[in-house]
């Protein structure tokens, strides 16, 4: 029998089509399959624990499907462990945002690069070690399948100061994937693409086409050359500038690889993201984030004058709910690759898997061997094996081998409960142009967040 207990289950986005995977899967159903779904509040988890029973009643599955707010009752004798935890998203990520930027240190998105990435990470690693340090008494085996951002600070954490089997998941490279389809006019099962940096700051090392062996990149090159400039601008753009210059295509899209990068506001509009009137209050304050201004593929100039501001505002935590089924009746996958990494453990059937998070251990030669790179892997009962990749050129190494210094500092701030290593992380972010600044900011952030931060003296 498999278990698969899945922590942070309530999600009315995420939880039902995860779910939906794992249930459409023979091999890990065929032999008997629990799935314990946990949540701190049992409330929300019952929209998944229905969905669930419709699809295993239609399926014909003989799952059992358990829901619970006790993690380690749900963790015990686990197989796999899926981890998809975020407190009030919204609400702390508003923060993350705005208080940097207050400061003048002009981050693109504050989520997975940038100083608010760092309050991010604290935050989603003092409960994710929690977890990984229960699992080693409780199912020491399991592997834990992590969809929490930012997934490389978070793996690293668990993958230095534990002995969990760890792996960070993330669509960004099926992302980039998507755009090269587009761009070639190639179908995307006919593209063949090898990938790998840092999550959402990825670069491919080879595009070609499947079926013909073709290079491709010469006919990207010539396609980007004469591409207008302000087309797909919002999601292409930086792109564009970093392929001319560094020679390789980068993914998932602007506003993601940006994170990383001190000049990119030349070609995102950052400041537009959550846009609200702070004489209003703040999001923070009154629990409501405004919608965002800017996406990564548009600004929405067709918009009524007068609308209902009362929908404006949405509840934390609220999210528009996935279609799960085709127009045929037919199940939705949900296109991640947790469901494939079980499946391969279980089988031993080995399955190529485009883009993973786990530590290089010199699968990347010229980056540090316990930073947690994104790179293509093949999976097995064995686990996960990371193939050997190109050396990355200079250029984008030395970005990211900065970027791996602040993850190692963050995460012996949260190993040390140390501030001081908190604020060399700052102080080396890119973003960061102010001594005294950054003092103030790490101390307004330390204040604001300081019921779900580590403590750090």
């Amino acid at each position: 029998m498999v278990k698969i207990a899945y922590i942070g289950a309530g999600s009315l986005q995420f939880g039902p089509i995860i779910v939906q995977d794992i249930l459409m899967s023979t091999t890990l159903c065929q032999n008997g399959l629990e799935i314990h779904l946990m949540d701190i509040e049992k409330s929300h988890l019952d929209h998944v624990v229905k969905h669930g029973a419709y699809v295993n009643e239609k399926l014909n599955r003989q799952a059992k499907i358990i829901a619970t707010t006790d993690r380690d009752e749900a963790i015990k004798d686990a197989d796999f462990v899926i981890c998809a935890l975020e407190k009030d998203r919204n609400v702390y990520w508003a923060q993350d945002f705005h208080i940097p930027r207050k400061y003048g240190f002009k981050q693109v998105y504050g989520e997975n690069g940038g100083v608010g990435s760092l309050f991010h990470a604290l935050r989603n690693i003092k409960v994710i070690m929690d977890l990984a340090r229960a699992m080693e008494t409780l199912c020491p085996s399991a592997m834990l399948l992590n969809f929490s951002n930012p997934e490389h600070k978070i793996c690293e954490a668990v993958t230095r100061l534990t002995s969990i089997k760890a792996v960070g998941l993330c669509h960004g490279v099926f992302m980039g994937r998507e755009q090269l389809s587009e761009l070639l006019n190639v179908p995307l099962n006919d593209l063949q693409t090898k990938a790998c940096g840092i999550n959402h700051f990825t670069w491919f090392q080879e595009i070609t086409q499947r079926s013909t062996g073709e290079d491709l990149y010469p006919k990207l090159r010539e396609i980007e050359q004469k591409g207008d400039w302000l087309a797909k601008w919002h999601e292409l753009a930086l792109g564009r500038i970093l392929f001319r210059r560094f020679g390789q295509w980068p993914s998932p899209a602007s506003n993601h690889y940006g994170e990383y990068i001190r000049w990119a506001e030349e070609f995102v509009i950052p400041q537009l993201q959550f846009f609200y009137d702070p004489a209003e209050g703040h999001p923070w304050e009154n629990n409501q984030i405004p919608e965002g201004v800017y996406t990564v593929d548009r600004v929405d100039y067709e918009r009524e004058w007068t609308k209902d501001w009362s929908k404006k505002l949405l509840p934390v935590g609220s999210t528009e709910e996935i279609q799960l089924e085709n127009d045929d009746g037919s199940f939705k996958s949900s296109g991640e690759i947790a469901t494939q990494i079980m499946e391969s453990v279980v089988s031993n059937e080995k399955q190529w898997l485009e883009a993973v998070n786990v530590p290089n251990k010199g699968a990347i030669p010229n980056l540090p061997d316990d930073l947690v790179v994104e790179l293509p892997a093949y999976c097995d009962t064995q686990g996960i094996q990371p193939i050997s990749m190109e050396p990355i050129p200079e250029g984008i190494a030395a970005t990211i081998r900065l970027h791996a210094s602040i993850h190692q500092l963050l995460v012996e701030a949260y190993d040390e409960q140390s501030k001081d290593k908190l604020l060399q992380a700052i102080l080396i972010e890119p973003t960061v142009n102010s001594y005294r600044n950054a003092v103030d900011m790490c101390n307004e952030m330390l204040t604001l967040q300081k019921e779900v931060l580590p403590p750090l003296n």
